[in-house]
């Protein structure tokens, strides 16, 4: 996703995403963003935490509560981006694209490019975030030991140590989208050789972890315990974020799964071979349903034709080389007729193209695929 950049105070410039997103950074040429929704949740960590100072620190002032208050919620957002970047840097390690990392109201997420082809790679991806947390929060909770008790400063390492705890522990939950529902996932994956079996007990998982952090926000109320607004708050916000979470990962290995019974073969549509110098109007109406590959002098491909540019093109010029109307053939925009059906949907879904070059095993051309053909089948058989 392109970025647009407005111009800051003191000259500076801070780029911003077309959804919001405000760019802090970027880590490995990964941008780490800021969603509005982050100042939302923080600002609702602030007003619950806040009472809990003056009980923790009786001599505290207002000013004091608020301020340690809010430097809870900065300590938190903090640790969910420590957990976060564990997740980009093991998973660019592993060769796994990043397109972003995202920080939104109470939690985080790192945008992978590609789903990891092996369950070993999804398990080291998902536990790199918790073991980062968990080891800032061992290291924090030394330090309280080090620090002269009940004033602000012990206060704030403890904070630390607890923010860290809360994201290491509460991710290593079983169930998507957490982080301990991808290790279960991974499990599965790796005991059955499905992944979609893997998706679909990960995501009862969260059904399970939803209703757990309600009924122990019930328990707080019902018990009048000290933090019973800030853990119904957090928890009724979590609840909701994992449910929502959950649903999406199953419609995406649902989108991603290939369907019994279905042959890339069938969705190929013929390929013909036409010089890059012919009349581009010649070259549409050859295509006729086609795919069109168009061959230099050279015998070097100009490329697919694009038949929206083809038809734009042969209106104004209709005798222009039709070359002039081509789609790059990419790497990425390859693929083998072998290739399992997974791949080929990974790859659709993750390339920004319209029509794919299918080649057999000799590299030859044996068809070409369109976008639009793989949804329309895809749809039929999940219906």
């Amino acid at each position: 996703m392109a970025a647009t950049s407005e111009q800051g105070t003191g000259g500076t410039r801070r780029a911003v995403l077309p959804d919001g997103g405000l760019l802090l950074f970027r880590v490995a040429g990964v941008p780490v963003l800021l969603a509005p929704s982050w100042w939302i949740g923080s600002l609702i960590v602030v007003v619950l935490y806040a009472p809990l100072v003056g009980r923790l620190l009786p001599d505290a002032t207002a000013a004091t509560s608020w301020l340690l208050a809010g430097a809870f919620a900065l300590l938190l957002g903090l640790s969910v981006l420590a957990h976060e970047l564990g997740h980009c840097l093991v998973a660019l390690r592993l060769g796994i694209p990043v397109r972003r990392l995202r920080l939104f109201l109470l939690g985080g997420l790192s945008e992978v490019a590609r789903t990891p082809k092996r369950p070993g790679d999804e398990g080291l991806v998902a536990a790199a975030g918790p073991a980062v947390s968990l080891l800032l929060g061992g290291f924090c909770g030394l330090l309280v030991f080090a620090v002269p008790p009940d004033g602000a400063v012990w206060l704030l390492v403890a904070e630390c140590a607890v923010a860290n705890l809360a994201v290491g522990v509460f991710n290593l939950l079983p169930g998507l989208p957490l982080d301990g529902g991808r290790l279960v996932r991974a499990g599965v994956w790796a005991a059955t050789g499905i992944r979609a079996k893997g998706t679909r007990a990960a995501v009862a998982g969260g059904a399970v972890v939803a209703a757990g952090l309600l009924v122990w926000a019930l328990w707080g109320l019902a018990t009048a315990s000290p933090d019973r607004w800030l853990r119904l708050g957090v928890c009724v916000v979590t609840a909701w974020f994992v449910i929502l979470g959950a649903r999406s990962e199953l419609a995406a290995e649902t989108r991603r799964t290939w369907p019994e019974g279905l042959v890339l073969g069938e969705l190929v549509r013929p390929v013909l071979q036409l010089p890059a110098e012919s009349p581009v109007s010649d070259a549409l109406a050859a295509s006729a349903g086609r795919g069109v590959v168009l061959v230099r002098a050279d015998g070097v491909a100009a490329g697919l034709l694009d038949e929206g540019a083809a038809e734009r093109l042969a209106s104004s010029s209709p005798h222009a080389p039709a070359e002039l109307a081509a789609e790059p053939i990419r790497a990425e925009t390859v693929l083998l007729a072998s290739e399992p059906g997974e791949d080929v949907v990974e790859r659709v879904r993750e390339t920004p193209a319209w029509q794919f070059l299918v080649v057999d095993d000799e590299g030859r051309p044996a068809g070409v695929l369109r976008r639009d053909d793989l949804r329309a089948a895809l749809n039929r058989r999940t219906r």
